[in-house]
């Protein structure tokens, strides 16, 4: 599994997205160390498929991404189950996606 997280330079959520990613990875059978990829401009955005910052892509997919939703060099809001607005996906929702991503013929 290859799992890369892209960012803008300084972006305020990327720590808590791999602070998040680093208590739920001991539970992610095959799970490959994360690499983080600076993104600098909507040319870059738009060829690695950055629907905001940070975005987490798993084997180069984007498990939160909203269809319709365009890639961006901005920053990006998570919703919690409970609605809250959010830098990052939850813990929850990382394990969910990486267990989904495990799944054979996903």
């Amino acid at each position: 599994m290859e799992l890369t997280v892209l960012a803008v330079p300084d972006c305020p959520n990327l720590a808590l997205l791999l602070h998040r990613l680093e208590r739920v990875l001991p539970d992610a059978r095959d799970a490959a160390p994360v690499s983080v990829r600076v993104i600098t401009s909507e040319v870059e955005a738009a060829g690695c498929g950055m629907h905001g910052s940070p975005t987490l892509l798993i084997d180069g997919q984007d498990p939160f991404a909203t269809p319709g939703v365009a890639t961006s060099v901005s920053c990006r809001i998570y919703r919690a189950a409970d609605g809250r607005a959010e830098g990052a996906p939850s813990i929850e929702q990382l394990r969910g996606a990486l267990h989904r991503a495990q799944q054979p013929g996903r």
